[in-house]
Formats: C-alpha cells, sequence, structure tokens
C-alpha cells in the first residue's frame, strides 16, 4: 500500500544495524522492493535477516512507481520479491506474467478476500493486509475556520469551505489515487466520477507523489484535509497529532495490500522463505511495531486495536477483477490525466 513522501530508499544489509546475540549465519541473499511505510519495510527487513540470516537489499517506492520498475526490468529482473502496495498493480503484474506462481502453504490461515486475490491471480500474489479508503481532517485547522463542519461524505470536500485546503496522491505515481478513481467510478458511474474529480480538482492544494503523505501533511498542519487509506493517518493520530479520519457516508472501497514473488527472481527460494514469513502471524504483528495499522491476512494475527475495521464501514462491492487489470488502469489513469490533472485551478 502507499509510502511516506521520501525518495527512494535503499537499505542495505540491515542486519548490521540490529544485531542478534549470536550472529546469524549467512544463508544468501534477497532484494526486496517495499512499497509500505518506511518503519514497517526497515522492521520487517531486520526481523527476516535475524531469524534467516538471509542479507537483505531493500528499496521502497510507491505502489505505481514499483510496477513501472519491474515493468522496465522485465528482461533482466532485479528484485526478487515485491511486498506490500496496493493490490491493483500486483494483479496486473500478475496479468502480464512478470510474476511467480506459488502456493503457500499458509493459505488456509488466511481471511477469506487474501485467498481470493491469490485465486484470482492464479496464484501470483496474495493477499498480506486490507486497507480502508477515507479522508482525514486536521481538528486544529478545522477548528479555526469559522462555520465549517467536519467532512462526513465525498461530497462535503466540494464545499467552499475546503477550497485549496485538500491533498490527494497523484494516480500515475501512488495506488492509493487508483484506488480513489476507481472507487468513485463504481460509487457514482464514470462520467459523475470524473465530473466530480474535476470540481475536487479546485479544492486541491497539491497532488502528491506517495499515497500516505497526505496523511502526514495534513497532521503537521500543511492542508486540512487528506484523501488516504485511513490508517495512514491512524498512525499519525497515534503520535499524537491532531488529526481524525472519516469513512465517506456514501460508501467508499479498500485496497487488499499484496505480495508477488518477480518473475525471473535471481533468490528464488530465499523469496519464498520471505514470502512466507510475511504471511505468518509473527510476522504480521511486527505491522503495530512498524506504526502501521491495517488489517491483517492471516486470521491468527490480532488486530490492532486502534486499526479502521472493515465490518463497521459501508463498503462498496470493488471489482478488483475488472479494476485490476492493466488496461483498465492504464485507460482511467489517461482519462484523469486528460480531463483532471491537465487542468488549470
Amino acid at each position: 500500500m502507499s509510502v511516506r513522501l521520501l525518495p527512494a530508499l535503499a537499505v542495505a544489509g540491515i542486519a548490521a544495524l540490529v544485531s542478534p546475540p549470536v550472529k546469524a549465519q549467512s544463508t544468501g541473499e534477497l532484494t526486496v522492493y517495499c512499497s509500505a511505510l518506511i518503519d514497517w519495510c526497515q522492521l520487517m527487513s531486520n526481523e527476516f535477516q535475524k531469524k534467516t540470516g538471509v542479507k537483505v537489499t531493500m528499496t521502497q517506492k510507491g505502489s505505481g512507481e514499483t510496477f513501472a520498475q519491474i515493468r522496465a526490468e522485465a528482461s533482466n529482473p532485479k528484485g526478487d520479491v515485491w511486498w506490500g502496495g496496493t493490490g491493483d498493480p500486483h494483479l496486473q503484474m500478475a496479468e502480464l506474467g512478470l510474476s511467480e506462481e506459488y502456493r503457500s502453504p499458509t493459505l488456509a490461515k488466511l481471511h477469506p478476500w487474501a485467498r481470493q486475490q491469490a485465486e484470482q491471480s492464479k496464484y501470483r500474489t496474495v493477499g498480506i493486509y486490507a486497507g480502508l479508503l477515507g479522508f482525514a481532517y486536521n481538528t486544529e485547522l478545522l477548528a479555526k475556520k469559522k462555520g465549517a463542519t467536519a467532512p462526513q461524505c465525498w461530497k462535503d470536500l466540494l464545499k467552499p469551505d475546503f477550497k485549496d485546503e485538500i491533498q490527494i496522491s497523484n494516480p500515475s505515481s501512488s495506488g492509493t489515487a487508483y484506488t480513489a478513481i476507481a472507487t468513485l467510478v463504481q460509487l457514482m458511474g464514470e462520467d459523475q466520477a470524473f465530473a466530480y474529480l474535476k470540481q475536487l480538482h479546485g479544492s486541491v492544494n497539491q497532488y502528491t507523489r506517495s499515497g500516505p503523505a497526505p496523511a502526514r501533511n495534513t497532521a503537521r498542519g500543511e492542508t486540512m484535509i487528506g484523501v488516504m487509506f485511513l490508517h495512514d493517518a491512524v498512525a499519525e493520530a497515534v503520535e499524537g497529532f491532531p488529526v481524525a479520519v472519516q469513512a465517506p457516508c456514501e460508501g467508499t472501497g479498500y485496497e487488499i495490500g499484496s505480495m508477488s514473488i518477480i518473475k525471473g527472481a535471481l533468490n528464488l527460494e530465499n523469496a519464498k522463505k520471505w514470502y512466507e514469513y510475511a504471511l505468518s502471524a509473527e510476522g504480521q504483528a511486527l505491522a503495530v511495531r512498524g506504526k502501521s495499522y491495517q488489517v491483517p491476512s492471516n486470521v491468527d494475527t490480532p488486530l490492532p486495536p486502534k486499526a479502521p475495521r472493515l465490518e463497521a464501514t459501508k463498503l462498496i462491492n470493488y471489482d478488483f477483477a475488472k479494476y485490476g487489470t492493466a488496461a483498465e488502469r492504464k485507460r482511467l489513469i489517461e482519462r484523469w490525466e486528460k480531463d483532471v490533472g491537465s487542468q488549470a485551478k
């Protein structure tokens, strides 16, 4: 799912920074492309390396950028595993034959939505967490805005009170923003959804490169409202920032954060070790320590107390089969760039 607004970060030999009491014997290498929050990426790398002795090199980028990189490297793969990020590009990767089939023995321990992701992709990707789409607002900035009330619905974001007060990521680089477009299309119908996005454009002060960036910027008072996956804003609220989250009243979509083994992985056996660790209750329980509050896919992983609840939210019947295809993603992003992103404010 989504990363903080940071440059691409390479972390090599992370275990050297946090050494176990007894040094693990090296059993090879692994290159991981991570599209989760940086704290979680680093923690997963550290703990996996300590547990297995496998030397991890990790690169952190948003879902859209990682997908583009994997496509560009298809003839000469550099990575072994893509871990995290919205599920749509993982499904597109499977559709294009860029990921390896792998039927994990841990599948039986996963929630149905995670298993469905694996089945739909012919076992070329799998769900590792779920996250709800919505928005967050800075309670201090809102209180200073005379007459403004907290937004509850998608339609509320169009109020004059919020002109130039909203941030959302750019769908060309962010899986979060693509999920937002696909959600609105399914909720409203395509033409009405793009009419809505054109109106919203007038209130957007920045289209960020990464999906979680609006949460961070909202928390720090750089914008009043951010559209994002709610767990990103929950992480800011837990840190003490004045942020409140809201799932839109009309209904909303969600992501199935996913994991894929890259076709032609040079370290295939170590990639499978990472895969199993990332699906285990032990591995998924690291999310909270990594300041991430998604819903874990393993049924034995405790749900973080602060995590948004799927069952308490009005969800659309998100069509992952349709909106997870490369053609549909390309078409919708191109329409957004033409009809919305290119328009003057």
